[in-house]
């Protein structure tokens, strides 16, 4: 399947329609309205994934929620939800569909750049533009650069209009939501190598979006290849970061807490399936001697195992962000620190136990589990795929070297 998106043959309608969103009235709204949306997509989940159909109509109903939109702050016409509250809902959402849960990721990502970096005229317009329902994508890192941290993607000042306007030219990838998006933001470098976030109309002429994501998990994300040739970026929709990088922020923590609250969705989705298998499905073993599977000790102490640490990952979870709703408007390298290694903890525990569930889930449920007809591989699939964004043995190091030698982590998105 492939789909692309270029200036000669524009998104369909139904794909991409113009911005449109209810608003979200306060935190309890957004929860009730998330679990609302869950109800709805997590019976097609499973078919969505066996097919890989693209969910636009899903994603169409997720955005003209509002629910886009509650991290704008109330000075511009959001609610200012809490990082509690946007974790949450992300977890709600990726317990239903992990693959949907995971698309909005980068388009939070991005308006808390714009929040931080942004001035006041484009914090303006893009929070409004989020307000009516439209939807950041986003070009991720070069698929053949050293690492995720090497930008090769040029922005080139355009000397001849003299308006302060860009050409913009490169290839990216891990492109979650691009195939989704009104608008589609990239990391770039200047003529003279320093860093700009740089913001693309999704039907920019020289702008393709291509739907070449081939993973064994996460199959509707759509995460593949956007390529930029010369594409013309007008001053208004460049953010100068090079000052602002240098400076302590919560870019990388807001970032892991939403990659954090993903996993922990996918664990108990997986918990819950489990349980649900064997408490209707599963035979007892043939040497316990006992009538149901759900009374065998051994299944009930592993059951027991997993529901206490998806009780201690929702714990770490909800610490790591009320570590990031107490961070005052300007916060010091040390704050920054701080909430870096609360999240990374909370990381640590959402990946390995989305692992584990997503694992012990067939030895618990038996054989019957595995019939393609369930599809219920696609627990440790997704896990397995979107844990790999930032290896967890280097949150472990973040967390030990910060406690042992006062070392702080690395500053950037993935940490």
């Amino acid at each position: 399947m492939s789909a692309v998106i270029d200036a000669s043959r524009a998104p369909s309608a139904h794909r991409i329609s113009p911005p449109s969103a209810q608003r979200i009235a306060s935190d309890e709204h957004a929860l009730q309205v998330a679990h609302e949306l869950a109800g709805e997509f997590a019976p097609g989940a499973a078919g969505r994934d066996r097919g890989r159909r693209l969910p636009f109509e899903e994603i169409e109903r997720f955005s003209r929620s509002g629910l886009w939109a509650i991290s704008v702050p109330r000075a511009y016409g959001g609610i200012g939800a809490s990082w509690n509250t946007v974790a949450e809902v992300f977890k709600i959402i990726s317990a239903a569909d992990p693959s949907i849960g995971q698309i909005p990721q980068n388009h939070f990502g991005n308006l808390n750049v714009i929040a931080n970096a942004g001035s006041e005229e484009q914090k303006r317009f893009f929070f409004d533009q989020a307000l009516q329902g439209a939807r950041f994508g986003n070009a991720g890192p070069e698929r053949n650069s050293k690492n995720v941290l090497d930008v090769r993607t040029r922005a080139t000042l355009d000397l001849h209009s003299g308006d302060g306007s860009y050409f913009l030219t490169g290839t990216r990838f891990y492109s979650t939501g691009a195939l989704y998006a009104h608008w589609i933001p990239s990391r770039a470098l200047d003529d003279n190598d320093q860093p700009l976030f740089v913001y693309n109309r999704h039907d920019a002429p020289g702008l393709r979006v291509i739907d070449d994501w081939s993973s064994f998990g996460q199959r509707t994300t759509a995460s593949g290849s956007v390529v930029f040739e010369r594409v013309r970026v007008p001053a208004a929709q460049v953010l100068h970061v090079k000052d602002f990088l240098k400076q302590p922020n919560n870019i990388g923590p807001v970032s892991q807490l939403i990659q954090a609250a993903i996993d922990a969705g996918i664990a108990r989705a997986a918990v819950d399936d489990a349980i649900g298998f064997v408490s209707t499905r599963s035979r007892p073993y043939a040497d316990s001697g006992l009538e149901r599977a759900s009374d065998d000790p051994y299944i009930i102490r592993d059951i027991g195992n997993l529901k206490l640490r998806l009780h201690a990952a929702d714990a770490l979870l909800e610490r790591a962000a009320g570590v990031l709703d107490a961070l005052p408007g300007k916060i010091t390298f040390e704050q920054m620190a701080e909430a870096s290694v609360a999240v990374a903890e909370a990381k640590v525990l959402s990946t390995e136990l989305s692992l584990l569930a997503s694992e012990k889930l067939f030895e618990l449920a038996g054989s019957a589990a595995t019939l393609a007809v369930h599809n219920l591989d696609r627990h440790w699939r997704n896990a397995r795929v979107h844990t790999l964004h930032d290896p967890v043995r280097w949150k472990y190091y973040a967390v030990g070297n910060y406690a042992l030698n006062g070392t702080p982590p690395p500053r950037h998105s993935w940490s």
